[in-house]
């Protein structure tokens, strides 16, 4: 890899927020954080929650219903932005976002507080899917791999905050000032959109909502959200197939569909997106049981505080971080390369965490959660370069778009996928010596299956663009 390659593929940071493009840039790091900082807080704040709220039953349900919010928004993201225009779009999206948190922040009950996080997630799907719509229109190629290493390192900054602000609120008893103060940045961030956003003088695009393909999706989630946090292993045996089903059934209605959620190549592997899409998908969704369980597993096993706990997972985010930041200035080759490597990490992360995550051996479940982030932080800013720039100006905002969407079923599949794990265990009557062992290895011991799949789309994919 030589410095003329990487100069000539890859602008230099300077470069990339010169132009007249550090507003846009300032402002999609600022949606990300929005993202990121919320997740890791609201982990960190939740015990709090279902105590004062008396809602522990309802426990699973925070999380599942700001999920069904965010894949339901980022699905028509694309399409929205294409149609009213991106500025008030993003505008609407924070507004939207501060209204969820307030309604979590004024909830008297768990039900109210669950529907102030579901109008969160509708808020916090389409701040994300915004954000890449605008990298997408405003960064060429050879800026995107520098734009996603800094979004990469804003997770790794709310990695570091995040449970810090959520232990520091919840510790003073006071949980529901953490959604009043990300209320504020929501505003903060719509009016930033009007000042930093240029007015577009793009034709507005034409064609109806694609209900269809949304409505299959979301009630797809819906049932995979459900299947994580039911207690009834025949009910979860159910609801996963089905739920799994109607997200099939989505992408390929939409193949057919004069108006599409997706570009027209997405169902099919055998092309760039197509591959890109599904590694994105079964990645994320053979990763997550580790973020989900580890926590609570670490607690039982190590002794740990729910903080310290949420740190050990956090190593995962700081690998990713770190490693995107390394190969951010890769030449051609050496991206396709990052791509596979970074996938095959994955598979071999979680076969070590389901050898370890329960055995109390603190320092090789940190190497395993390091091994998990650093395969996505390798290849998952490359990936997402390569989906971009093969994108024709009809589909540059759905296919933008839909790279959050994407993630975020894969993240609700492998979440329920574990769910079921867990619950086969009896790890959800209570943490024992016996439901810990169990769950600690079948958690991620699950998800290796996906996460071989998924390097095999990888390597597909490191082919396709080859080619």
């Amino acid at each position: 890899m030589s410095g003329a390659e990487i100069a000539e593929d890859t602008a230099s940071w300077r470069e990339t927020l010169g132009g007249g493009r550090w507003p846009a840039f300032a402002l999609i790091m600022l949606g990300i954080w929005l993202m990121a900082a919320d997740a890791l807080v609201t982990t960190t704040i939740m015990p709090s929650v279902g105590r004062d709220l008396d809602g522990f039953a309802w426990f699973g349900w925070a999380t599942s219903g700001y999920l069904v919010g965010v894949v339901a928004a980022a699905s028509c993201a694309g399409w929205l932005s294409d149609r009213i225009g991106l500025r008030p779009a993003m505008v609407g999206s924070g507004i939207l976002l501060a209204i969820g948190c307030a309604m979590s922040a004024l909830g008297p009950d768990m039900p109210s507080f669950v529907a102030g996080r579901m109008v969160q997630g509708v808020g916090a799907g389409w701040v994300a899917g915004f954000c890449y719509v605008t990298i997408n229109l405003v960064f060429e190629e050879r800026y995107l791999v520098r734009v996603f290493a800094a979004a990469t390192s804003i997770w790794g900054v709310a990695t570091v905050l995040g449970p810090l602000v959520g232990g520091l609120f919840a510790d003073a008893g006071n949980w529901r000032g953490v959604f009043w103060l990300f209320a504020g940045q929501a505003v903060l961030f719509s009016l930033a959109t009007i000042w930093l956003i240029p007015a577009s003088d793009r034709k507005p695009g034409s064609g109806a909502l694609p209900l269809m393909q949304i409505a299959l999706i979301v009630f797809g989630v819906t049932l995979l959200s459900a299947a994580g946090v039911v207690e009834t292993g025949p009910l979860q045996l159910v609801l996963v197939p089905t739920g799994l089903g109607l997200l099939a059934a989505a992408v390929l209605v939409d193949r057919r569909a004069r108006t599409r959620l997706l570009p027209r190549n997405a169902a099919r592997f055998n092309t760039l997106i197509g591959a890109a899409y599904a590694t994105y998908f079964l990645l994320l969704a053979g990763e997550v049981g580790f973020a989900i369980y580890a926590p609570a597993i670490l607690q039982f096993t190590n002794g740990l505080s729910a903080t310290q706990a949420g740190y050990v997972v956090a190593v995962e985010a700081l690998a990713w971080t770190g490693a995107a930041l390394a190969v951010a200035g890769s030449g051609e080759r050496w991206r396709r390369r990052w791509i596979v490597i970074g996938a095959a990490c994955v598979p071999v992360g979680l076969a070590l965490l389901s050898v370890v995550l329960a055995s109390g051996f603190l320092l090789l479940v940190i190497l395993g959660g390091a091994m998990l982030g650093a395969g996505f932080g390798l290849s998952y800013s490359f990936i997402s370069r390569a989906v971009m720039a093969s994108l024709d100006e009809d589909e540059r905002a759905t296919g933008s778009a839909g790279i959050g969407a994407v993630r975020d079923a894969g993240a609700a599949t492998g979440a329920a996928i574990a769910g079921i794990a867990a619950n086969l265990t009896g790890f959800a009557q209570g943490p024992t010596a016996e439901t810990v062992a169990a769950a600690g290895f079948w958690v991620c011991a699950i998800g290796v299956p996906l996460a071989l799949v998924g390097l095999f789309t990888a390597s597909r994919l490191a082919r396709i663009t080859a080619s």
